[in-house]
């Protein structure tokens, strides 16, 4: 699923639409999702412009999104909005920079009616970067 099949079920826009495509999905279960890192993204602007590095925190913010379509692909969800609860066990193994390929993983653990728990991994090729569990609420 393209660009358009993204906005078409989760409610973030440019500039922080941090996902591209959709590789697969099985709602409220599991979701695979690329991002291509470019030089054009505006936080390379500042962080840093001698060497341009992926915050952190904006991984995790593309694997909360990619986690974010999963949950609004199901009909009960359809038009909601999911906010960060909690992010545990955090880690970051190696730096994502311009014309990287995030490939983000999201495993739903848990889903109930306003909350869930996620299982986050990104990987450039075949290198694990970062992972994560991430707690949201839906509303």
């Amino acid at each position: 699923m393209d660009i358009r099949d993204i906005m078409s079920v989760i409610p973030h826009r440019y500039p922080f639409l941090l996902i591209d495509r959709i590789l697969d999905v099985e709602p409220g279960k599991r979701v695979t999702a690329l991002k291509n890192v470019t030089i054009n993204e505006n936080f390379f602007n500042g962080h840093f412009p001698v060497e341009p590095v992926m915050p952190g925190v904006l991984i995790l913010e593309a694997m909360a999104q990619a986690g974010a379509y999963a949950v609004l692909s199901l009909e009960e969800y359809k038009g909601k909005i999911i906010y960060f609860g909690a992010i545990n066990k955090a880690k970051f193994r190696a730096k994502v920079v311009p014309g990287d390929t995030l490939k983000i993983e999201l495993e739903l653990k848990k889903l109930k009616k306003v909350a869930g728990i996620g299982i986050g991994k990104a990987y450039v090729g075949d290198k694990l970067v970062a992972e994560a569990e991430l707690t949201f609420m839906i509303g």
